[in-house]
C-alpha cells in the first residue's frame, strides 16, 4: 500500500504480530485442528502465492503455516486479498531464515517432488501422504510438508531434510501445479482421510425417500387407472406391462413428495378422461400399439 513501509518481523515469532491486516472483517472463524500438519513454504516468490496457499489449506482443515526466507517483506497486503478470508490462518503463520529452523520441532517432514530423484527414500502419492500424516498424528507426533519455490522447487538441500517425499501422479505430459494448487490436492486429500461423507448419496431437501409401501400404493393407483382407461385391456400381455412398469417405479430414489405427486397427476388425468368422456378406440387387429412392452 502507498505511504506504508514493510513490516520487520522477528524471525520465527508470530508474523502478524506486529500490525493487524483484516480482509473479511476479520475472515472466517478458523482455528488448529488437533493433528493438522505443518505447511511449510520453501523461499516463496509471491505474496498473492502466500494467500492462495492459506485459502487452500483453510479448504483443507489445515492450519499452521510456516515460511521461509519469503521473497517480499512479510505480512504484506496481496497476500490477505489472495486468502479470501483466510486471514487467520496467515495471522499465526511464521517466518523462519532456514529450513532446518522451521522443522525443528516436527518428528516427521515430507517434501513435495514433483520429478524423481537420484536417492533411495520412500516416495508417497499425495492419498498416500494424508494417510501417513493422519497415522503420524496418531502417535501423537507432529509433522510437517515442505513445498519448494514458484519457479524450481526444493532443491537437493531441502529435501535432504525431509524423510520422505511426496510425488502427485499426474498426466505425464503436463504435471504442472502452482503452489496453491500442490497445497490443495494435499489438503483435500488430508481432509478426506477422516470425511465420513458417502461416494454417493441422494439429496431430497426436506422429503423423505418413498418406502417400498408408499410406492406399491402409487402402482396400485396407477394400474388401476390404466386398466379403467384400456391402456392394459390384453389380458396375455397385462402382467408383462405392470412389471415393466413396477421397474420404472422401484428404481429407487423418489421421494414421498414425488409420489404423492404423481398420484395427483393420474387422478387429475382419470377425472379429465372421466369429464370428456375420451375413450380410447380399440385397436385393428395386428396393428402396432403404443402400449406394447417387451420386458
Amino acid at each position: 500500500m502507498a505511504g506504508e513501509k514493510p513490516l520487520k518481523l522477528a524471525r520465527g515469532a508470530p508474523a502478524w504480530h506486529a500490525a493487524r491486516m483484516t480482509g473479511r472483517d476479520g475472515g472466517a472463524d478458523l482455528a488448529p485442528i488437533a493433528g493438522s500438519p505443518v505447511v511449510i513454504l520453501v523461499r516463496p516468490q509471491m505474496p498473492e502465492n502466500i494467500g492462495a496457499t492459506a485459502r487452500a489449506m483453510a479448504n483443507g482443515g489445515l492450519f499452521h503455516l510456516r515460511l521461509v526466507s519469503p521473497r517480499e517483506s512479510w505480512p504484506h497486503p496481496l497476500a490477505v486479498r489472495m486468502a479470501s478470508g483466510a486471514d487467520r490462518i496467515l495471522e499465526a503463520a511464521t517466518v523462519h531464515d532456514t529450513v532446518d529452523d522451521a522443522v525443528a520441532d516436527l518428528h516427521r517432514v515430507l517434501a513435495t517432488c514433483p520429478r524423481p530423484r537420484h536417492t533411495v527414500t520412500t516416495v508417497l502419492t499425495a492419498r498416500g501422504a494424508a494417510a501417513e500424516l493422519r497415522a503420524v498424528a496418531a502417535q501423537g507426533l507432529r509433522a510437517g510438508v515442505l513445498f519448494g519455490p514458484e519457479r524450481a522447487g526444493l532443491d537437493a538441500e531441502d529435501m535432504a531434510r525431509a524423510d520422505t517425499l511426496v510425488r502427485y501422479p499426474l498426466n505425464e505430459k503436463f504435471d504442472s501445479l502452482n503452489l496453491a494448487q500442490a497445497v490443495m490436492v494435499l489438503a483435500y486429500e488430508w481432509w478426506t482421510a477422516a470425511e465420513a461423507t458417502p461416494p454417493r448419496q441422494l439429496q431430497t431437501h426436506e422429503s423423505a425417500v418413498a418406502t417400498k409401501a408408499s410406492l406399491d400404493n402409487f402402482i396400485r393407483h396407477l394400474t388401476d387407472e390404466l386398466d379403467a382407461s384400456g391402456f392394459l385391456r390384453h389380458g396375455g400381455k397385462r402382467p408383462i406391462m405392470v412389471r415393466n412398469i413396477r421397474h420404472l417405479f422401484q428404481r429407487g430414489g423418489a421421494t414421498e413428495q414425488e409420489v404423492r405427486t404423481l398420484h395427483g397427476i393420474v387422478a387429475m388425468l382419470s377425472r379429465g378422461r372421466m369429464v370428456r368422456g375420451r375413450l380410447e378406440p380399440l385397436a385393428a387387429p395386428g396393428a402396432s400399439e403404443s402400449g406394447d412392452q417387451r420386458e
